[in-house]
């Protein structure tokens, strides 16, 4: 036994209320278990009860043994002087307190056996989903209903990280925006030297320079430090000497993190990303500004509809030829920077700034992009759990991070159902 799982027990009364009987010999009636309480005090808030026909309200503590009460030194706390009743799952030891007797509940008799062999089997998993031989356990609107809290936390999660990065851009939009942009375009391996060179050229330096693709260039591929060595073609001499003088101009402060080419295909090269990325800056101005009033996915698609410029058809790296291969930002990428730069700071914006049209949207978007792929996707596909779109995915990726993997099976909508019906 747990003090979670005691909690949860006690919280939704799942345990047999026929003729209870405290431990001092008075009959028990459960009018109201109380409310959850999550700050300092008794476990349970309000309650109230019936004991020999006469009505109690206050507040119930719980513990395993009856002893703990002590152990926690409760007597001496004023905050626990209203507790009417103490429940516990087993009794080892009277509780009294300045001189009277506090009632005292033990649920050890009253709760299904095979309440705690689930519990047991969902914490001792050997699947890759602790639940997984009790799905889908949900009805499908039960699903959707927990998919839907699933997805608005995980964007509520990522916003709290987005505003810490808005309150560092000195709350500039457009200047956070590139800064998580940039990381995207790192993809996992580069996502944080990509956002460190992001943070390295402030976006009205890059404003300044949009109209010159190789000034865009000069500045994001100097700051990544691949103009350091002696150039072997024209075009990286080229780079190399703007780069100079724009690092000189706008006193650019050296990024010293590496940038790394380990276990990718070529066209992810972060060569091959950092010149995509000059070509969006190139083709856009104010573009998080632009994003926020589009209406449509498809119409955000068409911004990110790009291609390296011409020197990059031929090279995946500067300096080293390669056959001719146009590096277009491919449809998944685009998908990727969807979901998980756009939606989660256009959601972030709406949040802040109280406007739920923009939340609404930023959610509407997620349900209009495809439905990811990877390892966690493919396990809830295997247990028959509808996935349709990326609002489905972000769910279950949150869904496994935040309670699978940690275990919170009775903080999760399927873990209750599934205690549930015993």
């Amino acid at each position: 036994m747990t003090e979670k799982l005691l909690h949860f027990i006690w919280q939704f009364q799942y345990f047999n209320k026929t003729n209870l009987i405290t431990q001092e010999g008075e009959e028990l009636v459960i009018l109201n278990q109380g409310a959850l309480n999550t700050n300092q005090g008794p476990d349970f808030l309000l309650a109230s009860v019936k004991m020999n026909n006469i009505t109690f309200v206050g507040n119930i503590e719980l513990h395993i043994n009856a002893s703990d009460w002590y152990k926690h030194k409760h007597s001496n706390d004023e905050n626990y002087n209203n507790v009417i009743l103490h429940v516990v799952w087993n009794y080892d030891k009277p509780l009294v307190v300045k001189n009277k007797i506090i009632p005292t509940l033990e649920l050890k008799t009253l709760v299904a056996k095979v309440l705690l062999q689930r519990y047991q089997s969902l914490m001792e998993f050997t699947t890759k989903i602790p639940c997984q031989t009790f799905l889908p356990a949900l009805t499908t609107i039960g699903w959707m209903s927990w998919k839907e809290r699933l997805a608005a936390e995980r964007l509520e999660n990522k916003s709290k990280e987005i505003l810490q990065l808005f309150q560092e851009s000195k709350q500039h939009w457009e200047e956070t925006f590139w800064w998580l942009l940039a990381a995207n375009f790192g993809i996992k391996i580069n996502q944080q030297v990509f956002k460190e060179i992001a943070q390295s050229i402030p976006v009205q330096v890059l404003a300044k320079h949009k109209n010159q693709m190789q000034q865009l260039e000069a500045l994001l591929f100097g700051q990544a430090n691949f103009l350091n060595e002696k150039p072997t073609d024209e075009y990286t001499t080229l780079l190399q000497k703007e780069f100079q003088f724009l690092q000189h101009k706008y006193k650019l402060k050296k990024v010293n993190a590496k940038v790394l080419f380990l276990r990718m295909r070529p066209a992810s090269f972060p060569t091959i990303r950092l010149a995509q990325l000059a070509m969006l800056i190139h083709n856009s101005s104010h573009l998080f500004s632009k994003i926020k009033e589009l209406k449509t996915v498809e119409e955000v698609k068409l911004l990110f509809d790009i291609t390296a410029n011409d020197y990059w058809h031929y090279h995946y790296k500067l300096g080293e030829k390669t056959d001719y291969a146009p590096k277009h930002l491919g449809s998944q990428m685009v998908d990727n920077i969807l979901i998980n730069t756009i939606v989660p700071v256009l959601f972030a914006y709406g949040w802040y700034n109280k406007e739920e049209s923009y939340k609404t949207k930023a959610i509407q978007w997620l349900q209009q992009i495809s439905a990811e792929k990877n390892t966690i996707i493919k396990y809830w596909q295997t247990a028959e759990i509808a996935i349709q779109s990326a609002f489905d995915t972000q769910a279950l990726l949150h869904l496994d991070k935040k309670y699978c993997k940690q275990l919170k099976c009775l903080e999760c909508a399927v873990g209750n159902k599934i205690l549930k019906t015993v």
